[in-house]
């Protein structure tokens, strides 16, 4: 991928890039500030002021994080997004990564995020109901 110019935004980079919504990346941050949280606690962070997590745990607290706020609804928000699977949830953190607005460690990599859970099972496979007769 080309490197951004200086001074452009984040809202400019993710609009250039266009796969994926800003609503998306304002939710992609929030899963983050979760992800730390879980992973972290009230843990200082490390003496480069990083509390780094997983590409595995973002993507883990992206799902919980979906079904908490849309429930049955959270597989239409996130497929409206363009959002279908966790290599989505990648390539957004990948494009902020190429254009620094994140930072990944030597052992970070797309592939961290490729079919870290099926969104069926984790979206439509929760919700079982029984009628009663």
């Amino acid at each position: 991928m080309e490197e951004q110019a200086p001074g452009k935004s984040m809202e400019d980079v993710i609009r250039q890039d266009g796969r994926y919504p800003p609503e998306a990346f304002a939710f992609l941050h929030e899963g983050l500030s979760k992800a730390v949280a879980g992973a972290h606690g009230d843990k200082p962070a490390n003496e480069a002021g990083q509390r780094h997590v997983t590409g595995q745990q973002l993507c883990f607290a992206l799902r919980d994080l979906a079904v908490e706020r849309w429930g049955m609804l959270a597989k239409a928000v996130l497929s409206k997004w363009n959002i279908r699977e966790t290599l989505d949830f990648g390539n957004m953190v990948y494009l902020l990564v190429d254009n620094r607005f994140m930072r990944k460690t030597p052992e970070d990599s797309l592939e961290d995020f490729r079919a870290v859970f099926d969104f069926d099972e984790a979206f439509c496979g929760r919700w079982n109901f029984e009628l009663k007769e």
